[in-house]
Parts: C-alpha cells; sequence; structure tokens
C-alpha cells in the first residue's frame, strides 16, 4: 500500500504540477505571434519572459516557508495563480490586438505572465520536491528528478499542442490559445494538489534550536550554502547563455532544415539530464560528485569547440560539426541535472528540516541567472564577431559565428569557477 502511496500521493501530482508550470519554457515558441499582433518589437515581449523567470526564483525564496508549513496551500496557490496568470496574459493579447502598440496591453502581459505566473511558477516548484523525498527516501535523487524532468521535457510536450491550436483557432488564435491553455493546466494543477500529501507517519524534525528558521539552518553551514548557491547560479547562467544562441548556432553550422528536430532532441537531454545525472547521484556517498561530473564534462565540451573553432567552421567539416552538436547535448544535459541535485543535495547538507524554504531560498539564484544569462549572450553576439549572410534554399539568414565562438570564451570561465567552487567550498555530508 505504501508502495502505491508514493506514486499516487508524490509522484503523479508532481509530474502534473511540474508538466504545467514547465511549459514557461513554450515563450519562444510564440513571442513573436505575440509581438506581431499587440504592435510590439519581439525584444519588448521578450521581458515578460525573463521576469517569469526571476519571479519564479524570487517567490520560491520569499514563499519557501508557506510552502513548508503547509503544502496545500502552497499547491493550491500555485495553480490559483499559473492558471489566472495564463488567462490575464490571454485578455491582455486581445486587448492589444484591439488597440495596437498600447502600452497597458503590454505591461498588463508583463504583469499576468511575468509576476502572477511566476509566483504560481515559483510555489508551484517547490511544493512537491520535500514530499518526493520523504516518500522515497532511498532514491531521493530519482523521485526529484523524476518532477524535475516534467518541467523539463513540459515544454517538448507541449510545443506541438501549441502549435497544433495556433494553426487551428484562427484569427486572434494567440489570446485563444492562452484561455484554453489557462484552463486545461489549471484543471491538471489541481488535480495535483487535490493528491499531493506527505507521508502519514510523518514528523517534522524537532529543532536544534527554539523557533529555528531557515536563514538559522543555512548559518549553521554558510561557506557551503554560498558554494551551493554560487554553483547553481553560474552552471543556470551558462546553460542559459548557450541555449539562447543554440537555434542561431545550429543554423551557423550548416543545419537550417534539422533547427526543429534538434531542438526537441536538445530537450529530451535537458529532460534526461534532470533524471540520469539525479539518480546517478543516488549511488554516490557525496551527491557533489555529480557536479564535479557535470563542469569536467562542460569544460571538456566547451573546451574542444574552442579550440577546434567548431561553430566558425560553418558546417564545412562533420566532424566538427559533431562536436558542435555534443556540446549542446552536453549543457542542456548538464543544465538539467543542476536544477535536479539542488534540493537532495541540500538535504543531505541541511536535513529534511525546513528543506523547502532552503531549496526556496537557492532559487534566488536562478531569479538572477534568468535576468543575465540570455542577455549575457544577447550582448556578447552584438558585440563582438561579424554577421554574415548564410543561404538556404530560398531564405536567407544573418548569423554571427565569431560571436556564437566568444560566447563559450565566457562560459568555459563560469564552468570552471564552478568547477572550482564544487572542489573547495562545498563542506562534507551532514552526517545521520
Amino acid at each position: 500500500m505504501k508502495n502505491q502511496n508514493k506514486w499516487v500521493r508524490a509522484a503523479i501530482p508532481a509530474l502534473l504540477l511540474h508538466c504545467s508550470i514547465g511549459t514557461v519554457y513554450c515563450w519562444s515558441i510564440f513571442s513573436q505571434e505575440i509581438a506581431d499582433y499587440i504592435g510590439f518589437s519581439k525584444g519588448a515581449t521578450e521581458w515578460a519572459f525573463s521576469f517569469a523567470i526571476f519571479f519564479l526564483g524570487m517567490s520560491a525564496a520569499f514563499l519557501g516557508n508557506i510552502v513548508e508549513k503547509d503544502i496545500h496551500k502552497s499547491s493550491l496557490l500555485a495553480a490559483i495563480c499559473f492558471a489566472s496568470g495564463m488567462a490575464g496574459t490571454g485578455l491582455f493579447i486581445w486587448y492589444g490586438g484591439a488597440h495596437p502598440g498600447s502600452m497597458l496591453s503590454l505591461i498588463g502581459i508583463y504583469v499576468c505572465y511575468g509576476f502572477i505566473m511566476g509566483i504560481g511558477l515559483g510555489t508551484g516548484y517547490l511544493s512537491p520536491v520535500k514530499t518526493l523525498m520523504l516518500w522515497f527516501e532511498d532514491r531521493k535523487g530519482l523521485a526529484t528528478g523524476l518532477a524535475v524532468a516534467g518541467f523539463g521535457a513540459a515544454k517538448a510536450i507541449a510545443s506541438p499542442i501549441m502549435q497544433a491550436l495556433l494553426g487551428s483557432l484562427g484569427e486572434g488564435g494567440i489570446y485563444k490559445m492562452f484561455l484554453i491553455l489557462a484552463v486545461v493546466y489549471f484543471a491538471m494543477m489541481f488535480v495535483g494538489h487535490l493528491l499531493l500529501a506527505k507521508p502519514a507517519g510523518w514528523h517534522e524534525p524537532a529543532s536544534t534550536s527554539k523557533g529555528a528558521r531557515a536563514i538559522d539552518v543555512i548559518k549553521e553551514k554558510p561557506v557551503t550554502f554560498i558554494g551551493i548557491w554560487l554553483m547553481f547560479y553560474l552552471n543556470i547562467t551558462c546553460g542559459l547563455a548557450l541555449i539562447s544562441q543554440e537555434k542561431m548556432i545550429v543554423k551557423c553550422i550548416g543545419l537550417v532544415g534539422m533547427v526543429g528536430v534538434l531542438s526537441s532532441v536538445t530537450a529530451v537531454f535537458n529532460a534526461g539530464g534532470r533524471l540520469g545525472f539525479s539518480a546517478w547521484a543516488d549511488t554516490f556517498k557525496d551527491r557533489n560528485t555529480i557536479y564535479k561530473i557535470i563542469f569536467i564534462l562542460s569544460i571538456a565540451a566547451t573546451g574542444l569547440v574552442i579550440l577546434t573553432q567548431g561553430i566558425t567552421n560553418m558546417g564545412q567539416n562533420t566532424f566538427l560539426m559533431v562536436l558542435v552538436l555534443i556540446l549542446l547535448f552536453v549543457v542542456n544535459a548538464g543544465y538539467g541535472g543542476g536544477f535536479s541535485n539542488v534540493p537532495t543535495l541540500l538535504s543531505d547538507h541541511y536535513g529534511m528540516k525546513n528543506i523547502s524554504a532552503i531549496h526556496g531560498i537557492t532559487l534566488s539564484a536562478w531569479a538572477f541567472a534568468g535576468l543575465t544569462g540570455n542577455q549575457m549572450a544577447s550582448f556578447i553576439v552584438k558585440r563582438f564577431g561579424q554577421e554574415v549572410e548564410l543561404t538556404h534554399g530560398a531564405e536567407t539568414i544573418i548569423v554571427n559565428p565569431s560571436g556564437y565562438q566568444m560566447v563559450l570564451y565566457v562560459t568555459i570561465v563560469l564552468y570552471i569557477i564552478a568547477a572550482i567552487i564544487s572542489f573547495t567550498m562545498i563542506g562534507k555530508k551532514k552526517s545521520n
């Protein structure tokens, strides 16, 4: 019975919650269409996604205590905020279509997709994590990896559905899609909310000091927490920097016709890294070992493409093209693995007391990386290298191979710093 309950009360609701909120990463699919519909530039609308990731991290940091105290309140809050934010986004897109160029529509989208959905993202991301670790005590990494993989796989699952909706809903399909999906995702998340429950025999461990808070627990090993936060931040920043340029890099190496397929493949590596690296970490005495592996693989793959100038090769050498693809696969897998191993690494060092709140504070790194990763890569590509025209059939594409290559020089330095932190700042596992 207990074995059955862990799937019904933890794994299934976690997937329902994470597969819903993970669709925030589908923004790139319809951002240009939203921009055209409401009469603004794509750059202006892109801030909605950046705000969503920022408020995901910050709401997790500030609302972690609510998750800690009552997962039912937090999961319900997540369902309401995510669905209402999505519906509000649809309504402001509709208003923008009726009043092109209206600042009210753009600000409304920022508030709904960025702030309101961001709160739903942060609380929804946190709510099932501790519950999973309690039900799957012997395989914490596998359990959290399964849920976080749902977050990573959401884009691959939802993308074709959204594209089909956009194609079938006719005029105004973009805002109609948001309204329809708001209902669908609320239903999924509400079912997850109803099912989610901690084990009946679980009792919160007594605090070592009366009224101890998450910040008090962190202060017991401050250097370790700073190290974990920095590792997490650097890994996300590097991942976002490369993933944000992924489509153009794929076009640059001569695979223009395979952009859609390879985008799905890298999404699979992203989700697979979340599940695979976290399950692998269960086999190590020190879970930090998995971060050392992630950073070493990322440094090696990035270094090979830098040394061979694989991107500037422009697809003229098949071996170098393969090296670039391996880099994209490795970075996506490591990006996902970095997410899934954070809660279990924190639990190893700080125990299960206040783990939701501590995990929430750590997710603030995601908030800041969401504002810096993409923008850093865009800045480098604009300032360095030279744009060239690439012809594919009747289509002419503007790419900057030297600019994309320059991004790698920055990310390899950041990966090296992250590896040094992993080897030096992360203390020993807390003894049971």
